[in-house]
């Protein structure tokens, strides 16, 4: 009867608590409606893609075996995707430990002793005794979460273990837009090399061509020294592209958790496609960024916290018991030994404490306004950094053509130039300026298209991951 009561008022204390938490209202509702489309998509679209929707690898759309194999080296061995895992497992632990508290604490303990007492202790019948003492039994705590704070603290802790979710898919995320960023980079520079090698080439031969004229007559001295000072502008340059691309390399050994001297990636200059990709709208935005959502989750553990803080104002109220078994001699378990209680009933509340509590109260609202302009300064940063992608892909498209055209007419230039050299229709300055204008535009289209190739790789970090891509 006894333990029947004990329990009934238990449940209706639980029933009956309430939470110290403000009400949550999602940060959202103070930020602006979302657009019903970027702004950047005016008068412009990409090209329908006719793939399914590719969520995972999205980096396939390029097509490269070598940057799949560099994804898949970079998921497995990059520290810094294994710090945010152990980061994540920290913050599942601490939740853990959190929930922990919604339940009683749970002891069992025994001890054997032997004792001898004395035959002129108080209330002595005169004589001593030795007597042995066995005792076996359990004990139970719990705190009567009557105003909210340990659910608050489970809410807070379960809404940071998400949060910390959101941070492993951002880290992720991230990890695989730097490496196929420094993936195109390097091929871009190959590109450049390749360029480079047969401008050097092509230099060389119209180099020697001056020297054979030099000595026949046919042209100065100074020619000459135009067609060396073009030739080994050219060798520089290929020095200096060779400079970058170990850089860019050893950036990709960091990214992959290779050491830098024992990684290599074979020059070559695949021809690439820039992937079209499906622009979703606003709104769409805001539910599959991983950080928009960590954002948010810590806005709400803030919240929850608040309600920790202002429980401390009211009692804490604990339910003890303790029950076993104890006996001198023989047969411990048998009924006539069984022992137990039930309490004690506590109750704490601390009545003065200089303020503490109160100033505890501001730094949680504090910590809540921190994370409420955190969340917003997040969302606006991504809407900043999709308009910035949009935008990219489609000047660069526009940037592309021009530069290509440009390209293909200063090559023109180049050969009639060298061919009205050999023809004694012009001097040798004609055709320096032409050689030099038609590299010039050559590397710039190849950095054009280089760039778009990472404002597709940029666009997809900016909304969280591809919806639809075409490789």
């Amino acid at each position: 009867m006894v333990k029947r009561v004990a329990l009934t008022a238990l449940a209706a204390a639980l029933l009956g608590g309430c939470s110290m938490a403000p009400r949550y209202t999602p940060p959202a509702a103070s930020l602006p409606a979302a657009p019903e489309q970027f702004a950047e998509m005016q008068g412009w679209a990409p090209a329908a893609p006719q793939d399914a929707a590719l969520r995972g690898a999205w980096w396939t759309m390029f097509g490269d075996p070598v940057l799949d194999d560099l994804e898949t080296r970079a998921e497995a061995a990059s520290p810094t995707l294994a710090a945010a895992l152990a980061r994540y497992d920290q913050a599942r632990g601490a939740a853990g430990v959190a929930t922990s508290e919604l339940f009683p604490e749970i002891g069992v303990n025994g001890s054997a002793a032997r004792s001898r007492v004395s035959a002129g202790r108080p209330l002595s019948s005169g004589s001593s005794a030795t007597y042995d003492n066995y005792i076996v039994g359990g004990s139970l705590s719990y705190e009567l979460d009557l105003w909210g704070r340990v659910r608050n603290s489970v809410k807070a802790g379960r809404a940071e273990a998400d949060a910390s979710a959101g941070d492993l898919a951002s880290a992720r995320l991230s990890l695989q837009a730097a490496v196929a960023d420094a993936y195109l980079r390097l091929r871009g520079l190959d590109a450049q090399a390749q360029l480079l090698d047969r401008s050097v080439d092509a230099f060389q031969r119209a180099y020697q061509l001056t020297e054979t004229r030099h000595e026949g007559g046919i042209s100065s001295g100074i020619d000459v020294n135009r067609a060396r000072t073009v030739l080994a502008n050219a060798r520089a340059q290929v020095a200096s592209i060779a400079n970058q691309r170990a850089q860019t390399e050893h950036e990709l050994a960091a990214l992959t958790g290779a050491i830098a001297s024992d990684f290599h990636v074979a020059p070559a200059a695949p021809a690439f496609d820039v992937p079209s990709l499906a622009v979703d709208t606003p709104s769409t935005l805001l539910q599959r960024r991983p950080d928009i959502a960590a954002a948010e989750r810590r806005v709400y553990a803030a919240n929850a916290r608040i309600g920790v803080a202002r429980a401390a104002w009211f009692p804490t109220i604990g339910l003890g018991g303790s029950g076993g078994w104890q006996t001198t001699h023989g047969n411990l378990l048998s009924a006539p030994n069984s022992m137990w209680s039930l309490g004690p009933l506590s109750a704490l509340l601390t009545v003065f404490d200089g303020g503490a509590r109160r100033s505890q109260v501001k730094i949680s609202r504090g910590e809540y306004d921190e994370a409420a302009a955190d969340y917003r300064t997040t969302v606006l940063g991504a809407f900043r950094e999709v308009e910035d992608s949009i935008a990219a892909m489609r000047q660069l498209e526009t940037q592309g053509k021009a530069q290509q055209e440009a390209a293909a007419a200063a090559q023109r230039t180049s050969e009639i130039a060298m061919s009205r050299y050999r023809d004694g229709a012009s001097d040798y300055l004609d055709v320096v300026t032409a050689q030099t204008d038609a590299l010039d535009a050559q590397r710039s289209a190849i950095a054009v298209e280089t760039e778009r190739m990472r404002a597709a790789v940029d666009y997809v970090k900016a909304i969280g991951g591809p919806s639809e891509a075409k490789g």
